[in-house]
């Protein structure tokens, strides 16, 4: 186990979340550029998701050499390796939670949008939403954060600050109820954990992008949108009969359900077995 100073984990972690929205920001200003010189939406927005990933892996490549001294594979940034487990989970987890809820008393309404607008939607879910924030969300919370918390203060806390700090990201900025935050909080905490332990199982970040990444592309990627009403950015949307905010997700969305959270807890489940048969979670 690495000896680092407090400093320095402060400094990796404050660091990394400004690299997390300096490339973020960006990357969607290049992007816009793209689209005054018109080109299509659908290919800016596809631009701006490979820019998005790019732009922050190189800075925090740079970031925790240079400054941290550190190599990236220290933080559970190796090269890129998927076991095959959780290939296979990060496409089941996603498909079961929506195929449960079409399962419910529902109508399907198809939106309004036209052709052009619908693949700018889609390219933005694949591009943006799933791939690139499943990327960099992962390096940031379980690469840099939860890897200098557990050299410095131990597993438990580095499991539990960055996903409490996950959930909290998902309501700032969100004029949601008191209920809908702590329901959110609850939520974001859950996936936080799930993906954390998903990372040391697997000992990289890259199995949890696989499964952050799909789950972001067919929950949240355009195609069908799950909830109360209609959703005119999404192609298709599945209109639930159930007001229950515990179904629903309330203001949120499904993502911050109980059947959502029960699957995180299930994936959770699967990826401490895994720990504790290969080599009870401790990194070699």
């Amino acid at each position: 186990m690495k000896q680092i100073k407090t400093s320095k984990v402060v400094l990796g972690i404050v660091g990394s979340l400004v690299i997390l929205v300096i490339a973020q920001l960006a990357a969607q200003v290049l992007a816009n550029i793209f689209s005054i010189i018109r080109l299509p939406v659908f290919v800016c927005n596809a631009v701006a998701g490979v820019l998005y990933v790019v732009f922050a892996y190189l800075l925090l490549k740079v970031y925790a050499e240079r400054v941290l001294k550190l190599q990236l594979s220290d933080l559970r940034i190796p090269k890129i390796k998927i076991k095959t487990k959780w290939l296979l989970i990060a496409f089941i987890l996603p498909l079961v939670v929506v195929g449960i809820y079409l399962l419910f008393p529902g109508e399907l309404q198809k939106g309004t949008m036209g052709s052009l607008e619908a693949a700018a939607v889609i390219c933005a879910g694949i591009f943006f939403t799933g791939i690139a924030a499943g990327v960099v969300e992962e390096m940031v919370f379980r690469g840099f954060i939860m890897s200098l918390l557990d050299y410095k203060i131990g597993r438990m806390a580095a499991v539990l600050i960055p996903s409490l700090l996950f959930g909290l990201v998902h309501i700032i900025g969100m004029n949601f109820s008191i209920i809908s935050c702590l329901q959110v909080l609850a939520a974001g905490t859950f996936v936080g954990i799930m993906f954390s332990f998903i990372t040391l199982e697997s000992r990289s970040v890259w199995s949890s992008v696989m499964v952050h990444g799909l789950w972001n592309i067919i929950v949240l990627g355009g195609v069908l949108s799950i909830g109360e009403g209609l959703d005119e950015y999404s192609v298709f949307s599945y209109i639930l009969e159930t007001k229950s905010f515990a179904i629903t997700g309330g203001e949120f969305g499904i993502e911050s359900s109980v059947i959502a959270i029960a699957g995180y807890i299930v994936v959770t489940l699967i990826a401490y077995a895994g720990m504790r048969k290969s080599s009870g979670g401790e990194d070699k």
